[in-house]
């Protein structure tokens, strides 16, 4: 029986739901010794939150790194941004309105 090597940014990230912890295999847990690349559910039954003790169980997936947010059936409608992720939509956003506030002062130069 081979086992393939799984690439730790493939794997779910889990939040924690009493403080908002994120636990992300590609870095592990250094305060509980949970080595880079383990697997949320490779995780033992007694591991807990290493910011406020919650259990594992208040655990919720809230997939890899660099995905999309929001939910997957709503990821082909609108324009193409509900496929953007997080940092996408920031820039995007962000850039927008300061793309807006310097066409507000270059009206001043109109005059």
């Amino acid at each position: 029986m081979s086992t393939e090597a799984v690439d730790p940014k493939t794997l779910d990230r889990y939040e924690c739901a009493a403080c908002g912890y994120d636990y992300e295999p590609v870095k592990g847990d250094d305060r509980r010794r949970i080595a880079s690349g383990t697997a949320f559910e490779d995780l033992p039954t007694d591991w807990k939150c290493p910011v406020c003790g919650a259990p594992k169980s208040r655990f919720s997936s809230i997939g890899p790194a660099g995905a999309p947010s929001g939910f997957k059936e709503n990821l082909g409608y609108g324009l193409g941004v509900n496929t953007l992720t997080p940092g996408q939509k920031n820039i995007l956003i962000f850039g927008g309105l300061i793309a807006a506030f310097l066409l507000f002062l270059g009206m001043y130069g109109i005059q």
